[in-house]
């Protein structure tokens, strides 16, 4: 698995789309609310600027690079080539998405560590690191299930675009609005709950119990989609 995570790291470094997806878009998107953080904090707060950039890093650059990757790696038959080692198929896509969830991670470490030196800490570190860690496995997720109906690199680009939109502007939604109205519904949407987990964790005032409990919809979402990667993910070039 490690051997294959190692190589492609190397890829990304070497594929300057990718590189731009994962690295270049989300931080300079980033880089932007947090310069314009007084302007976003009047439309919604602290945290949903941190949710923002959240799903930014999540739905660019690791949802995207991720499908991106699958699907070169599928077209080149590089994926069935793999399954003809001694490596598990959980290991060898373990090894695929490993460099780009590892970027993504670091990508937030250093991002949401910047705007909470420019704007303060948020109330509640550990519960932001929570919130972070589901956001990560859905999008991961998310990805397998689309990577799944992806036939090209080239494809790609078209394929995650609903997910990519639709996870930051439901964030943008509950971000500004709350979930005073329509909590089910907004909840129950991909990225839903867990922007209103990271708009607790910074801003506080809510109990830890009300919070976790948010949990539920985002894992569900996981659930959801790795039991349609499993059904559609092909390991040969769809047709």
């Amino acid at each position: 698995m490690f051997a294959i995570a190692r190589s492609e790291l190397l890829q990304i470094f070497r594929n300057r789309l990718v590189l731009v997806t994962s690295f270049i878009i989300p931080v300079a998107i980033s880089a932007f609310f947090i310069y314009r953080h007084e302007v976003f904090a009047q439309l919604g707060s602290l945290g949903y600027i941190a949710a923002i950039v959240m799903f930014t890093v999540g739905a660019f650059g690791l949802y995207t690079s991720t499908v991106t990757t699958l699907a070169s790696r599928r077209q080149n038959l590089f994926l069935k080539r793999l399954r003809s080692t001694a490596e598990s198929d959980a290991g060898i896509l373990a090894g695929l998405v490993l460099p780009a969830t590892v970027v993504a991670i670091v990508q937030l470490i250093g991002i949401l560590t910047v705007f909470g030196v420019v704007v303060g800490r948020p109330d509640n570190p550990l519960l932001l690191v929570v919130a972070v860690v589901a956001t990560v496995a859905m999008m991961l997720g998310l990805a397998l299930a689309t990577a799944g109906v992806t036939n090209s690199p080239e494809h790609a680009q078209v394929t995650t675009l609903p997910v990519s939109l639709g996870v930051i502007a439901v964030a943008s939604w509950v971000g500004i609005t709350g979930t005073e109205e329509l909590a089910r519904i907004k909840r129950i949407l991909p990225g839903g709950a867990a922007t209103e987990l990271v708009l607790n964790a910074w801003n506080g005032g809510v109990a830890l119990s009300d919070s976790l409990i948010l949990l539920a919809p985002t894992f569900a979402w996981v659930v959801v989609a790795v039991s349609f990667a499993r059904r559609m993910f092909r390991w040969e070039p769809r047709r």
